[in-house]
């Protein structure tokens, strides 16, 4: 990077932080440490859960997933607006009027301590793993940039997310969230119009969506129904919906966000707004992978993206590749050029010569870096490191940290509002002072941000970071939202039935994983059907005495 990316870079940083810090001045209690107050505004929280859930990886890796499997990534949030909707009548009222910290603090009042302690184990374990990966993705940018061993690059971004969420709480990162998530909008329209703005001389935009079509790259929709396939119009419609009301429903990085609202119609209009706003915001990050696959369709790229691999890629099909992307190349000038009558056929030959290009890349892929290996996390950040002028560089660089900031300070700051209220005053200190509990949270968020600092190097090597997040959240939420669904609907399940249920979820969930070819969007409906059947079953053949009805 040049010294004006580096000044518009840490300029920005520091401004957002600093923000954030400033806004959440004159906290005292724990209620503002951990709920502001619930005195937030609809647009401060609907922004931050946007910006919580808009992470590094979604700069980073869904791009590169547009890259190398076209748009098909959007319908993951078909189902996401019925969701919103659903948790708009249902958990946020609940929630609110139940006067909870945590939504786990609810299914104590609902149940009984074991389904509490359990459900609460159950966010701890899945939401400490994913932490640690959502610190690697801007690791990863800064080790493309300087050359940094990815360990000092997590602990220089640890620290920093660590600090002001520590000093701050739950306003510091909702209102840093704010300014991070209008950072990254601006970044990507900037991302995708240089993206388009780079092409050759005489290829447009509507060129550039000619070519990405006949490469397979425009597929934002696909009607098959298969079990195994992760991304089609039926997956992301009803198992797209099962994990987004899991994660804003029952995910307390999520629930925090709408629980420090001022009223609840102020947190409904928030998840409302990502309803409406969130598709598009996808849409047009794919768009941006897609845009960047036809720049480097008429642009040489790199044999492979990953530079510690390209010397070994090259000496084992160098030569093929360049060919290979010769002839891509040449065929999507030839669509360009074509009349209207050409097209097809021009389109059909692109595809042709797209389809041997990526089987060169494959066998470059294997070969560098033995099977199983991709470079989708490094796609969009060598198109922005090599490709954009001086400025624009640090303000991509900027949204993308900025994303990163948003998730992992939602996530310690979650993790630590779950550790303190659920388990420690829960079960260790009871009776403690307001004063002790902010003091204790502010450990317990300096503890979990150490912790995702240390974990955050088995980020590595695990590919698609977009897919392992979502693929993670998928082996837990069917349970989690399954025993919401039992505490809101289903009165005359008691506590125990709860957590059999539960337990059973999460084994029908782990089996899926384990045995079958099932895409892990269905694993959330599937965790929840078995939660609710068993949970029904068991409260139908407990003894009556231990029957516990709710009131």
């Amino acid at each position: 990077m040049k010294p004006l990316d580096w000044w518009v870079l840490v300029g920005s940083l520091v401004f957002i932080v600093l923000y954030g810090l400033w806004r959440s001045r004159g906290e005292r209690t724990a209620s503002d440490y951990l709920l502001a107050g619930k005195s937030m505004p609809w647009y401060a929280m609907a922004l931050s859960i946007m910006a919580t859930q808009a992470s590094a990886i979604t700069f980073i890796s869904t791009t590169g997933q547009a890259y190398v499997d076209g748009m098909r990534f959007v319908q993951f949030y078909f189902g996401l607006p019925l969701a919103m909707i659903i948790l708009s009548a249902t958990a946020v009222p609940i929630f609110h009027r139940a006067g909870v910290y945590t939504a786990y603090e609810y299914l104590e009042k609902r149940f009984d301590a074991k389904t509490r302690t359990l459900v609460t184990l159950v966010f701890l374990l899945q939401r400490g793993l994913a932490c640690g990966i959502s610190l690697y993705a801007p690791a990863v940018v800064l080790t493309v940039i300087l050359g940094w061993p990815d360990q000092w690059t997590t602990l220089a971004m640890g620290a920093i997310v660590v600090t002001y969420t520590v000093i701050g709480g739950i306003k510091a990162v909702t209102w840093t969230d704010f300014q991070q998530m209008l950072v990254m909008m601006f970044g990507l329209f900037v991302a995708l119009y240089m993206a388009v703005h780079l092409l050759p001389d005489g290829v447009g935009f509507l060129d550039a969506l000619r070519v990405a079509g006949a490469a397979g790259r425009l597929n934002p929709v696909t009607f098959t129904v298969d079990w195994n396939d992760r991304y089609n119009l039926w997956s992301g419609l009803i198992g797209g919906m099962f994990l987004a009301l899991a994660y804003f429903g029952t995910d307390q990085s999520q629930v925090q966000r709408y629980l420090s609202g001022s009223s609840i119609a102020q947190s409904r209009l928030s998840l409302l707004f990502n309803a409406v706003a969130k598709i598009p915001m996808q849409f047009l990050i794919l768009l941006t992978g897609a845009m960047v696959f036809v720049f480097f369709t008429f642009e040489r790229p790199p044999i492979v993206f990953h530079h510690e691999h390209q010397s070994a890629a090259r000496q084992a099909v160098g030569q093929r590749f360049d060919q290979a992307f010769e002839a891509r190349r040449d065929a999507a000038l030839a669509l360009v050029r074509a009349e209207d009558a050409q097209r097809d056929g021009r389109a059909a030959e692109l595809g042709e010569r797209n389809r041997e290009f990526e089987t060169v890349r494959k066998e470059a892929l294997s070969s560098s870096g033995g099977k199983g290996f991709n470079d989708t996390n490094y796609i969009f950040l060598t198109f922005v490191t090599k490709h954009l002028p001086a400025g624009l560089v640090g303000l991509i660089m900027t949204a993308i940290f900025a994303a990163a900031m948003s998730t992992i300070s939602a996530e310690i700051n979650s993790l630590a509002t779950v550790s303190i209220v659920d388990i420690y005053k829960r079960f260790v200190k009871p009776s403690g002072s307001d004063s002790h509990y902010v003091r204790a949270s502010m450990i317990a968020t300096a503890l979990w941000g150490a912790y995702a600092i240390l974990t955050a190097r088995f980020g590595r090597g695990l590919g698609s970071l977009i897919e392992v997040v979502n693929l993670l959240g998928s082996l837990f939420y069917g349970g989690m939202l399954g025993v919401f669904v039992l505490a809101f609907y289903f009165p005359r399940i008691g506590g125990t039935a709860a957590f059999i249920g539960v337990l059973a979820g999460e084994a029908a969930i782990f089996f899926c994983y384990g045995f079958t070819a099932i895409s892990f969007l269905w694993y959330n409906v599937i965790g929840c059907a078995v939660v609710l059947l068993t949970a029904h079953l068991a409260e139908f053949l407990l003894p009556p005495r231990r029957r516990a009805v709710s009131p």
